[in-house]
């Protein structure tokens, strides 16, 4: 009984203790402006940890079972408003679709330039993954600085084989994709090739890049270069050692033609431009000869050093000594048509068809780049061709710079001229054999359109020269995609008939004599067939990827994907 008393007034007091505390004032830090007065009731704790949401149904209420509408977008159009289903605008649909654009998924059964180039023109989050190769199964992840130095190598012998940078991109992208490397981000200019590869968004990317010194017009060797592309980004077990290899071999290869080979085409070029203007066979003999002692001086100046301007200098003057030559002698031959010859086998087309179209296509830095290679070279002829005529002039020779080049129209001779130039042209850039003949008959096709366009129906010959051009680009296009290689070969050559030779001479004889109102006018002309040769060609090449399927793209019209108009701003 004691023991229980004891133990209640001990709880007693212990309670009295508890209920002081709670009396005691508490400190500002240990109250909130959240908690309850003293004398409320704490209200009751929500189910969960959650609270709900103003827009919940309120107990006791039942929401209609309507059926789930699926979720739409803000490009949608609006109820009421019906749209084609082949409306489009700019390319793009005119509103996008509800359930988001289709995923590309590129195939191997199209070339690598259109996988390529779709795969360029996307966002570097779109791009598909590329497949894992046999060799990398067991390993952490590819070998990422080999496969960049892979990746410039290629690119070096592409951009200084005259290839376009949007192509040489295709490939860059291509090899690297091929081996794993998916966040890869390569880059082209006119000397200055780089390539970035970033695991992962947290990761610090690995750049590298590759200077390009030297250029060579070897056709041969870009056809070795397309097909080792094609085999990388097609074949699964194509390994890096193997693709090295290839390089190799493709690097020691010797050139096709010899050099005298290559003398001789220069010879064979200028005389069948001089029959193409309306000379007879002792003028194809003169042009020959011209143009082969000039293409021996420029090997001699490319030899001791010299640079491109200087060589192009002293290869232009031998052309134009021989018509100056002819004309002292009055021998009652065309001299304009040995100097206009001798300009054929000079006028750098090759550039400038590359300098337009990488313009064309968005590359602007490389094509003003390239833009300003075509006009020292142009300067450079300029020069070696007025120097000899103002010292012919000086002379006397009779040079007429309004006579008529061609006389009575002689279709059959004109068109095997321009077979034999563009065959010659062929030799010259160093094309494979079996590509000569398709560049032959594409470069006659082109002038029997130029003829019948200019001399039959009249038209102007700047519309008809880029009718013919994109003629031109239109076949070679589809050879190439046939063939699964460049389209140079058989667009380069073919533009040789085409090229503005008699507007060059009379507008340089007409500045010799001093006559700038009669000179400007025909250079003016010059450079607008040069630009309708290029335009042409691009035209042409996009004309034909109109025909071809898309890869990735099926039936949804955003797989081909473009730079937008910016409207001027």
């Amino acid at each position: 009984m004691g023991s229980d008393r004891q133990y209640g007034q001990r709880g007693a007091g212990t309670q009295e203790a508890d209920t002081a505390e709670h009396r005691k004032p508490q400190s500002d830090e240990a109250r909130s402006a959240f908690t309850p007065p003293q004398g409320v009731p704490r209200p009751p704790s929500p189910d969960g940890e959650h609270p709900t949401s103003e827009f919940a149904i309120p107990v006791g209420l039942t929401a209609e079972c309507a059926p789930p509408e699926p979720e739409g977008s803000a490009f949608v159009a609006p109820p009421g408003v019906t749209t084609s289903p082949n409306q489009t605008t700019g390319g793009f649909p005119a509103f996008t679709p509800p359930n988001g654009i289709p995923l590309v998924r590129l195939t191997k059964d199209a070339p690598w330039q259109d996988r390529m180039r779709t795969m360029l023109r996307m966002p570097i989050s779109e791009r598909p993954t590329p497949e894992q190769r046999t060799e990398q199964e067991d390993d952490t992840g590819p070998a990422v600085p080999r496969v960049l130095d892979l990746v410039l190598r290629i690119a070096e012998l592409l951009l200084a084989g005259g290839e376009g940078a949007e192509d040489v991109e295709a490939a860059m992208l291509g090899v690297a994709h091929a081996y794993g490397l998916d966040r890869c981000e390569p880059t082209v200019t006119f000397t200055l090739l780089s390539v970035s590869y970033q695991p992962s968004l947290v990761d610090d990317p690995v750049t590298a890049s590759r200077t390009v010194r030297r250029r060579g017009t070897d056709y041969n060797r870009l056809s070795a270069v397309f097909r080792l592309v094609d085999d990388i980004t097609s074949q699964d077990d194509f390994t890096l050692e193997e693709a090295y290899r290839r390089l190799a071999e493709i690097r020691r290869n010797r050139h096709p033609y010899p050099g005298w080979a290559l003398t001789v085409a220069a010879g064979g070029l200028a005389g069948a431009a001089s029959m193409l203007v309306g000379g007879a066979w002792p003028v194809f003999f003169a042009a020959a000869i011209g143009a082969m002692l000039g293409d021996r001086l420029a090997w001699l100046a490319s030899g001791r050093g010299l640079p491109e301007f200087y060589q192009f200098v002293v290869a232009a003057m031998p052309p134009a000594a021989m018509g100056i030559g002819l004309s002292l002698l009055g021998a009652g031959l065309q001299s304009s048509a040995v100097i206009t010859g001798g300009l054929f086998a000079l006028i750098p087309g090759r550039a400038l068809v590359a300098s337009v179209q990488d313009g064309l296509t968005g590359y602007y830095i490389t094509a003003a780049a390239r833009l300003l290679e075509v006009g020292y070279l142009i300067v450079g002829i300029v020069c070696g061709v007025l120097t000899v005529l103002y010292g012919g002039l000086q002379l006397n020779a009779k040079l007429n710079p309004e006579a008529a080049l061609v006389g009575q129209p002689q279709p059959i001779v004109q068109i095997l001229a321009a077979m034999l130039l563009a065959l010659t042209f062929c030799i010259l850039l160093q094309q494979e054999r079996h590509t000569v003949l398709f560049a032959t008959l594409n470069g006659g096709v082109a002038w029997v359109v130029y003829g019948a366009l200019a001399d039959t129906a009249d038209v102007p010959p700047v519309a008809a020269t880029t009718v013919a051009a994109g003629l031109v680009g239109l076949f070679g296009q589809l050879l190439s995609r046939y063939r699964y290689a460049s389209a140079l070969p058989y667009v380069t050559a073919a533009i040789g008939p085409l090229l503005p030779g008699s507007a060059t001479y009379f507008g340089l004889l007409a500045l010799a004599q001093g006559n700038l109102d009669r000179g400007i006018p025909h250079l003016t002309q010059a450079a607008a067939l040069a630009l309708a040769i290029a335009i042409g060609v691009n035209l042409g090449g996009e004309a034909a990827r109109l025909f071809l399927k898309v890869p990735g793209g099926g039936d949804d019209p955003s797989g081909r994907r473009a730079a937008k108009r910016t409207r001027g701003f």
